[in-house]
């Protein structure tokens, strides 16, 4: 297939896009840039790239795709309460148009990156499946569940949308993110040796390595049309839900010499819910999953001793999403819409 990845230069884009390449597709990028320079370890091909804003793509950019699969947004939930109109622009408004320009242009199939934090808080009546009342308690959650129910409308028997709906994800990537719980409880533990817990260690989540996120979405991608048209999938393991404190014992296990500190409990952390991603493996056999936490967490120790990783790296703008778009709305170089002031390629230079 011809396919169209936005966000393709992000944590999971940069999986993502080798991901398909290797299975036959071509890959077409289109990403603004905002992370270009915050690599981690040896970079990776970059495909063919349309360097555009999502909100300003044009019915020729998405012309001769079969399919589009749409990554872009803005990625975690302080960067959701930093401007709470940024994300509903970029991850509910900008999707919506994106999706109708795409019907237009003729792609037949639009699979959206969502979340299963849209779950919100969920552990009391078991694992929840996706047909589950949706209880967002963030921005960035509010607005995956707007950009589905908005795509959701759109369906219709030329253009083909499909949620997944991604647990946690963990693991290396060429543009790394050290805001996702996993892989910060291993930064954390190999740059200070200690394991720094932000909350009392109770809530659950469920974690997918962004290599598994890959698989979901090519098995996704290659499945028949009426299997997976205008549904939701969950995308995770059901195996793979954890408590945080769980993940800290495994950390711990996993970093020789590390403590576990408990920086938060008097701030307990609301969002909890335990996952059942039974429909996946039901609906769409070939995805078949290779990781779990604790391979994750030795990955990711491994990686950072070989990359020697430090502490004031690992917490700067590099690796952590808010610092990075801070900085360059501090430096002039984004407006205070998010979007360039001058050339991209030569902001990227300075």
């Amino acid at each position: 297939m011809h396919l169209l990845i936005t966000g393709h230069n992000g944590y999971l884009g940069r999986i993502m896009a080798r991901f398909l390449e290797q299975r036959g597709h071509c890959v077409v990028g289109l990403d603004t840039g905002f992370y270009e320079d915050c690599g981690f370890g040896p970079a990776l091909a970059v495909p063919e790239t349309i360097a555009h804003d999502t909100r300003d793509v044009k019915i020729e950019h998405l012309r001769g795709f079969d399919a589009l699969i749409h990554l872009a947004a803005l990625s975690n939930d302080p960067l959701g309460e930093l401007a709470p109109q940024w994300t509903d622009e970029i991850n509910h408004q900008a999707t919506v148009r994106l999706a109708r320009l795409a019907r237009y242009a003729g792609v037949k199939r639009f699979l959206f990156s969502s979340s299963c934090s849209m779950y919100g808080t969920a552990t009391k009546d078991g694992p929840i499946t996706e047909d589950a009342p949706l209880r967002p308690l963030t921005q960035y959650a509010i607005s995956k569940v707007k950009a589905e129910e908005s795509l959701f409308a759109l369906a219709d028997a030329d253009f083909s949308p499909v949620f997944l709906r991604n647990a946690t994800a963990y693991g290396v990537s060429p543009s790394l993110r050290a805001d996702l719980v996993l892989n910060n409880l291993v930064g954390w533990a190999y740059t200070t040796g200690k394991i720094k817990i932000m909350s009392d260690g109770s809530p659950w989540r469920p974690l997918v390595h962004v290599e598994d996120i890959a698989r979901a979405f090519a098995a996704v991608l290659e499945a028949p049309r009426e299997v997976v048209h205008n549904q939701a999938f969950n995308v995770g393991v059901n195996s793979e839900n954890y408590q945080v404190r769980d993940l800290a014992q495994i950390v711990q296990e996993t970093v020789p010499g590390c403590s576990i500190e408990y920086a938060g409990k008097s701030d307990p952390d609301n969002r909890t819910y335990i996952v059942d991603f039974s429909k996946l493996a039901g609906k769409i056999p070939a995805f078949q999953p290779k990781w779990n936490a604790r391979k994750g967490a030795i990955e990711l120790y491994r990686a950072y001793q070989n990359a020697h990783l430090q502490f004031d790296d690992f917490q700067g703008r590099k690796y952590v999403r808010i610092k990075q778009l801070k900085y360059l709305l501090e430096d002039g170089r984004l407006d205070r819409t998010l979007r360039w002031t001058r050339n991209r390629a030569a902001a990227a230079a300075a």
